[in-house]
C-alpha cells in the first residue's frame, strides 16, 4: 500500500475507486465499505484509494483533551494495508481544512487531484464545512464531474448499528467480547516493555509493563482481561492489569501489566502487542500481597480456561 501525506503527492491512476473518512477501528462497518472499494477497483482495473485526516477532526473542532480513539494512526493504517487498500491518502486537518465548503471539497480537493471514477461511502456519510455535503449532493457533483456514488448501508450486529463511538462506549464499560465483535478484530495495544517496581516477581507473575506511547489512545476499564501477547511475530496467552495498582497504595499512574503464562525471556525494551479477548474482573484493593496473590491464582486459571477455548 502507498501511503501519501500531502494529497498533491498522489499521482492519478486509471479508474481510481475512492471513499473518504476516519475509519477509527476500522471496524467491520468501515470493512464493508473498504471491501467493496477493492472489489470495485478490481472490477474496473483501477486503484483503490482511501482518504483519511490526522489528526482526527473531534481533536481539532472540540479540544476535547479526554477524548480517545480506538486506533492510533500507525495501527490504522496496518489495518488498511491488511484489508488490500491500493493508496492511502492521509490529508492534515486543520481548522482551515474544517472551512472549505463541500462542494469546493470535492471539485477543488477529491476531483483536482485523484479523479475518481466510483466514490463509495457510508449510509451516513457526511462532510465538509458544517458537515452539509450528502448523498445527494455527492451525487449532483458526480454527475457534473464524471464519478458514480455508491452507498453501503448499515450493519449492524445482534441488532446493534455498528460505530466506533458504541465500540469506545463498549471499551470503557470492560465489554471487550461484545467491542470485538462489533471490530471485527481484537483490540489491542503496541507499546514498549519499561521497568517497573518488579512487584511481580515477588508473587511469582513478572509482568511485563507496557509503555503505549500514542497519548489519545483508549485504555479501557480498569481491571483484569484474558489477552495474547504477541513477541517477535508469535503469540502467547496472558493475562493483563490495568489500574493504578491500590494495593500498592504507592499512588502512582495508571499503568498496562502483563504477565505471559509460561514465558520467562527478557523482553524489557522490546516492542509487544497485547490483544484483549475477554474481562475478567474489576480492579480491587486487598488486605495483603497474600489476597492479592491467591486471586491472581484464580485469575490465571480462568483466563487459561477462556483463551484454551480459542485453540
Amino acid at each position: 500500500m502507498k501511503v501519501f501525506y500531502n494529497i498533491e503527492d498522489f499521482k492519478r491512476v486509471p479508474n481510481a475507486v475512492v471513499t473518504i473518512g476516519t475509519f477509527d477501528g476500522v471496524h467491520i462497518g468501515h470493512q464493508e465499505i473498504l471491501r467493496n472499494l477493492v472489489r470495485r477497483a478490481v472490477e474496473l482495473g483501477g486503484e483503490s484509494v482511501v482518504v483519511t485526516f490526522y489528526p482526527h477532526p473531534r481533536q481539532v473542532l472540540t479540544h476535547d483533551s479526554g477524548l480517545k480513539f480506538i486506533t492510533t494512526q500507525q495501527e490504522k493504517i496496518r489495518l488498511l494495508e491488511d484489508l488490500g487498500i491500493d493508496n492511502l491518502i492521509i490529508i492534515k486537518f486543520t481548522k482551515d481544512f474544517a472551512n472549505i465548503p463541500s462542494e469546493v471539497f470535492i471539485n477543488d480537493i477529491l476531483v483536482k487531484n485523484i479523479e475518481p471514477k466510483v466514490l463509495i461511502i457510508g449510509y451516513d456519510h457526511h462532510f465538509g464545512k458544517g458537515r452539509d455535503g450528502d448523498f445527494e449532493m455527492l451525487n449532483k457533483l458526480g454527475a457534473k464531474n464524471h464519478f458514480k456514488v455508491e452507498k453501503i448501508r448499515e450493519q449492524d450486529v445482534e441488532n446493534v448499528a455498528v460505530s466506533s463511538t458504541k465500540i469506545r462506549q463498549y471499551l470503557a464499560e470492560g465489554n471487550v467480547r461484545q467491542a470485538n465483535k462489533l471490530l471485527g478484530h481484537q483490540y489491542s495495544y503496541t507499546g514498549k516493555v519499561v521497568h517497573g517496581q518488579a512487584v511481580g516477581h515477588k508473587i511469582g507473575y513478572p509482568t511485563a509493563n507496557l509503555e503505549v506511547a500514542e497519548e489519545f489512545k483508549l485504555i479501557e476499564k480498569p481491571g483484569v482481561y484474558a489477552t495474547i501477547a504477541s513477541i517477535d511475530g508469535k503469540d502467547y496467552q496472558a493475562m493483563t492489569y490495568i489500574g493504578n495498582r491500590p494495593t500498592m497504595q504507592d499512588n502512582r499512574p495508571q499503568s498496562i501489566e502483563t504477565h505471559i503464562i509460561g514465558y520467562d525471556k527478557d523482553i524489557y525494551d522490546k516492542e509487544i502487542s497485547i490483544r484483549f479477548v475477554d474481562f475478567v474482573r474489576g480492579d480491587k484493593k486487598f488486605d495483603n500481597f497474600e489476597a492479592l496473590k491467591h486471586q491472581i491464582d484464580i485469575d490465571e486459571q480462568t483466563i487459561t480456561n477462556i483463551l484454551n477455548k480459542l485453540s
